[in-house]
């Protein structure tokens, strides 16, 4: 098991403050937000759920469009997330709710919600539990809308081929820690884990209808993603390392790129919905 700072969890300060820090200086998520809430159809919403809402980034983006009468609930299992966001958001619509996404059923109104929006964490949750508890708590015509990283999708914009001919910078990781620690990375490339045929599969088994699914490309730098491996959860590699050793290792990799240089990151972007 590795250390534990090395991995500290996502109900942990340290970890929330540098997630809303990287969500209020890079783009990513407020794009990805801004994309899902689009295709949410908020124009005449009364109750809107941000699933898995973490530090309110989506949150932010839904209230943005709904109407002023509608009301926005964050619902996220981590307190630390949630109180990152409470600094910054502080609009009376917006409430806040620490409980598992398997929960919402138990805390949304049966039939009561116009749209449930989870931005990038769906595949961390008891997806068919999840889905069921979506499709009590929509009211018929009502909008779930979800992305899922590319690499849990097995998905791949062709703006992702193009970004870098080098390599990546998660290579450039890995290369350096076998260079300076003798680290072997893991076996071969596991399936995804949430591929769209099974995320069709569990949307029909909860009875929800699948309305469109699209491959979006979300375009950023190698800075951005220095940040992004920069949280404590998602810092590379796996393995027997300290933060402070993937910090050193990150930085030695970083040093080998451009800055600038053009990253793209891959999602399978779904809108599935409750039968009128």
């Amino acid at each position: 098991m590795a250390p534990h700072d090395a991995v500290l969890g996502w109900d942990e300060d340290t970890t929330a403050e540098a997630y809303a820090a990287y969500c209020r200086d890079f783009p990513l998520y407020g794009a990805t937000s801004r994309d899902l809430a689009r295709r949410a159809h908020l124009a005449d919403s009364h109750l809107v759920i941000d699933l898995c809402g973490g530090a309110g980034a989506t949150a932010e983006a839904i209230l943005a469009l709904a109407p002023p009468h509608c009301r926005v609930l964050s619902l996220d299992s981590s307190a630390a997330m949630q109180r990152a966001g409470r600094r910054t958001l502080t609009d009376p619509r917006l409430g806040w709710i620490t409980a598992p996404a398997e929960d919402l059923a138990l805390l949304a109104p049966t039939g009561g919600v116009d749209a449930v929006v989870c931005n990038s964490a769906i595949w961390k949750t008891d997806v068919p539990r999840v889905f069921t508890a979506v499709a009590r708590v929509l009211r018929p015509g009502g909008f779930f809308v979800f992305n899922i990283g590319g690499g849990f999708a097995g998905v791949r914009h062709a703006d992702e081929d193009d970004a870098h001919p080098g390599l990546s910078l998660n290579r450039l990781i890995h290369q350096i820690a076998a260079r300076d620690h003798g680290h072997t990375p893991a076996a071969a490339a596991k399936p995804p884990k949430l591929p769209l045929e099974k995320v069709g599969a569990h949307l029909v088994a909860a009875g929800l209808d699948l309305v469109e699914s699209e491959v979006v490309a979300q375009h950023g730098t190698m800075a951005e993603k220095r940040a992004w491996l920069s949280i404590p959860v998602f810092a590379r590699p796996e393995g027997d390392f300290t933060h402070a050793q993937r910090m050193t290792i990150l930085a030695k990799a970083y040093a080998l790129t451009t800055p600038q240089a053009l990253t793209v990151t891959s999602w399978l972007t779904v809108v599935a919905r409750q039968p009128a």
